[in-house]
This record gives structure tokens, sequence and C-alpha cells, in this order.
């Protein structure tokens, strides 16, 4: 649970690569300030340090125990931990069966920025009180932030969701302001999103078109149309690649006209949308016209 947005290993990591042959580790960059890492191990992960970013992470199997705050924590399958930046801390196995878990680290003030937009008003980073707890909703946000492809539109929902989450747990924090929706911003917001389904749509183009802050739109979004613009551009693409399966022969043409990376990014992306790869959505589609015609 110890890394940097930077990239660069922070202080104690250095023995989780060491002898014990069936420890792993595997991180990568969602962008500015954000950065996931999943990972197991057998017995000590890593020793005593601190880092200046939130880590928020779920723990998928076994029992992850860490040193934290002047005491002894242990998380269990399913239960959440939340660790505020620069407090020390370690990780181990809690027991002999080793843990695995996943975790996302995001700087501090990305989080500000949208606990600001959030409240209505500036505020103090979210502080919670617990560092292990069952919270559904930061476990759904941390599993999700493992299916993004680091669009913007992803991580900005990504963060709204987690400082959303983390507010709430906050005894400190007051109420959650009531959201108010900007009727005329949300239907620019949506028409543009309809139009542009041939790339990737940045959260700056979005602030422009609609005069919102990008967490800001984020909650009337979801609040008008039930999804976040992300999903929302998400699907428009795939529909717009689902409805040119018949007449477009290469996939990989196909997708980077819907501005996905490459084929395989688009039938990741379909398949989790629709339950079939592309291919086989186009299988199933020609399968009643080649009856009719034999």
């Amino acid at each position: 649970m110890a890394t940097t947005v930077a990239g660069a290993p922070a202080a104690g990591l250095e023995r989780s690569c060491g002898p014990g042959r069936s420890d792993w580790m595997r991180s990568r960059s969602l962008g500015d300030g954000v950065q996931v890492l999943q990972a197991w191990f057998g017995g000590r992960g890593f020793d005593r340090h601190r880092h200046d970013t939130y880590a928020i992470g779920v723990t998928d199997v076994g029992v992850q125990a860490f040193d934290y705050r002047g005491a002894t924590e242990a998380s269990t399958a399913g239960q959440v931990v939340v660790l505020h930046p620069d407090e020390p801390h370690d990780g181990r196995a809690g027991t002999r069966a080793g843990f695995g878990y996943r975790i996302v680290y995001v700087a501090p003030g990305r989080i500000q920025e949208a606990a600001r937009a959030i409240r209505g008003r500036a505020c103090a980073l979210p502080f919670v009180p617990a560092p292990v707890a069952v919270n559904a909703r930061l476990a759904r946000a941390i599993r999700s932030a493992f299916r993004l492809d680091g669009e913007p539109l992803g991580v900005d929902g990504l963060i709204a969701d987690l400082t959303e989450a983390l507010l709430d747990a906050d005894p400190s924090s007051g109420p959650p302001r009531t959201v108010a929706l900007d009727g005329p911003a949300l239907d620019r917001a949506r028409r543009f999103l309809d139009a542009e389904t041939g790339r990737v749509i940045r959260s700056v183009e979005l602030e422009a078109i609609t005069g919102l802050g990008r967490y800001e739109l984020a909650r009337q979004f979801r609040a008008a149309f039930g999804t976040s613009p992300y999903r929302y551009s998400l699907l428009r693409r795939l529909d717009r690649a689902r409805t040119r399966l018949h007449r477009e022969p290469s996939l990989a043409d196909l997708a980077l006209a819907a501005g996905f990376a490459d084929q395989a990014h688009l039938s990741r992306q379909f398949r989790a949308a629709f339950g079939v790869t592309p291919g086989r959505y186009r299988a199933l589609a020609a399968a009643p016209l080649a009856r009719r015609s034999s």
C-alpha cells in the first residue's frame, strides 16, 4: 500500500519484490495525481513509511494488517482502508495465508478541488476517523478505478465519487449540499457528447461548453441523467461502433473511428457494455439473414 503518484517507490517498498517468490505488485497511472495499484503478499509487504497522497484501498482476499496512528489495524476481505496523507504506516499479512488488495492513490489537491465543488464552499480535506470500515460506496469506486483506461472524464468521475464517499464518512464535514440543476448547461453537455462520438472528450471541453466546473458538472449530470459524463460518452461511442459493425469489415478501423486506442480496447469496452465481443455481436446479427438466404 505504498507508492507515490509520481511513480517513484516510497520508502519501504524495496522489500516488496524481495525473496517471497509468490509476492507480486503492479501499478499504473490514471493521469495527473491518480495512480492505482494491485498486489498480493504472503508475509511482510513493506516497512514503515509515509506518502503525500490519500491511499484508499479494498482488501480482496485474506487479512491485511498494518500499524497506523498508534494502533494495529486489520482489514478482511471486502473491507475498505483509508490512509490519510503524510501518516506513517506499514503493511503485512495478518495470517499465514497472505492477503491481496487494490488501492487508489489520489493527490490531496484533487480531493480538495472536488470537495469544494461538492460542498459549495472551501472546506478542510475530508478525514475518515476509522482507518478500516465496511463502506460499499468506497469499495465500488475503488473497483471501478481498475476498469478505467485513463480517459479524463472517467478519472474526474472517479475523484468525484471517492470524494463524496470520503465526505459522507467524515462526521465533521457537514451535510451535503442540495444538487441544483442547470438545465441549459446540462442540455449543452448532453448534445455535445451525442455529437462527438468519434474521439475521447476532455473535461476542459465540457467546462468551456457548460460554464460548470468538472466536479459540479459530474454531480449535476448524474442527478439529471442517471450516469456520469464519462459513462454517457463511452456508451455513445460504443453505440456508434455497434451500428457500423455490419458495414465496416475492419474492427481495428472501427475502433479508431469511435475513439478507442485499438481493436482490443474496443473489444474490452464493448463486451463490458453488451456482454459479447464486437465480432460475436456481428456474427449473431448476421445469423438470421444467413438463414433467410439459405
